[in-house]
């Protein structure tokens, strides 16, 4: 009998065990993080590729011929206007005019002298001694004499000009660039490089271009060109060994005309310069701020991308269901401003998006964690209650028994 009983029940648990291994398994639902969708206001930053130039970068070229007699500058030394740069070799610039003064004097006389014969011709002719011809040659003669005198007037500027050229003087207040020619050097107003760059650097300006689009966008957002410009938030300046410079600029100016080539604008910034940090001809990166109000913004972790379409999952009666949206093209490589798809108290699951699937069951997480505390809290207070009503049940029974 014991035997057989025995038996019995090593059949019932083994019918047991094969209908639990047939038995349709469920998939579980799994935490993550969601979030739940507001608009809020968000700053963002694009960089520019910016080439910086001196407020004035001055080409020095030589006005006249000849050889550097003396340099008075030194590379990177500042400047003021009409300072003396270079002198050239001024022996015959100063003959010239030496010649030009003495052809003046020559013109004078030889003015003074038709003047002369003009004047006793014409008494002559009062009195009928000479005839009209002969008046009307020495007039002639007396205006020939006048020409000659402006022309040697007019070599004499010339003459000077040319002397006054030889001393080569700074047309702006800056700092000077290099030095490329020396004492002895032949020069010339076709030498390949100027004599020197003289760069005016108290406020610098920083080219940068955008893309068309970019700056239609600029346009749309705030009316006009001009309104762009009155209203743009102020720039900052990044140096080429990525550190950020302590002032900020304004964009003074938009190009009118689109770069065929390149399909960009160039804009241009200005940077005060004080300190003299900023040098004409290196490079650096714009920093524009570009500020959205009242945008929904996700963290590009939550989202994913099908054929150049951006999704996320959004959780729907627990489970997650894919869907598009669409993006600002400017980010700062950590979120998104999405511009359709998503409106606020939607929510969207924020991590593990690559390996999710549609209709992935989803558990926000610490949702789990707090039902089952709950669920401990109510355990707890449902056993406090039983051994509480189990007390006044043996309390009561003890009473009986007293009274029995």
């Amino acid at each position: 009998m014991k035997q057989t009983f025995v038996q019995a029940a090593l059949v019932a648990c083994c019918m047991a065990v094969v209908s639990c291994g047939q038995a349709p398994t469920q998939q579980r639902a799994a935490e993550y993080s969601v979030q739940t969708i507001t608009t809020t206001d968000r700053t963002i930053p694009t960089n520019y590729s910016a080439t910086i130039r001196g407020r004035q970068d001055i080409a020095i070229y030589p006005q006249v011929s000849g050889t550097i007699s003396q340099v008075c500058i030194t590379e990177g030394q500042r400047v003021t206007k009409g300072q003396t740069l270079f002198i050239i070799d001024q022996v015959p610039y100063k003959a010239a005019l030496r010649t030009a003064e003495a052809n003046v004097e020559a013109a004078k006389a030889a003015v003074a002298t038709a003047q002369l014969t003009y004047d006793s011709k014409k008494e002559l002719f009062s009195r009928n001694v000479v005839s009209q011809y002969d008046l009307s040659t020495a007039e002639n003669s007396l205006l020939t004499a006048k020409a000659q005198l402006a022309q040697a007037d007019a070599a004499l500027v010339n003459a000077a000009n040319n002397l006054s050229y030889t001393v080569v003087k700074a047309p702006s207040n800056g700092v000077v660039g290099t030095l490329p020619y020396r004492v002895g050097a032949l020069v010339s107003a076709s030498i390949p490089q100027p004599l020197t760059t003289v760069s005016d650097n108290s406020t610098m300006y920083v080219y940068f271009s955008m893309t068309a689009k970019q700056q239609l966008n600029l346009t749309r957002r705030y009316g006009s060109i001009a309104e762009t410009l009155k209203n743009m938030p102020d720039v900052q300046l990044q140096l080429n060994d990525g550190t950020v410079y302590d002032q900020t600029g304004r964009v003074e100016s938009i190009s009118g005309v689109v770069d065929t080539s390149t399909g960009s604008v160039q804009l241009r910034a200005v940077f005060p310069n004080e300190n003299g940090l900023l040098l004409s001809g290196s490079t650096g990166n714009i920093i524009m701020p570009n500020l959205y109000k009242d945008c929904i913004v996700v963290p590009q972790t939550a989202t994913f991308e099908i054929q150049d379409k951006v999704y996320v999952y959004k959780l729907v009666d627990g489970k997650a269901t894919s869907s598009m949206i669409e993006v600002e093209k400017i980010s700062n490589g950590r979120e998104y401003i999405v511009t359709a798809g998503l409106t606020p108290g939607e929510v969207i699951i924020t991590e593990g998006v690559g390996l999710m699937r549609e209709g992935t069951p989803v558990v926000p997480k610490g949702q789990a964690a707090a039902a089952a505390a709950q669920t401990t809290e109510d355990g707890q207070a449902a056993e406090m209650n039983q051994t509480a009503a189990q007390t006044e049940e043996a309390a009561a029974q003890t009473q009986n028994a007293k009274e029995e």
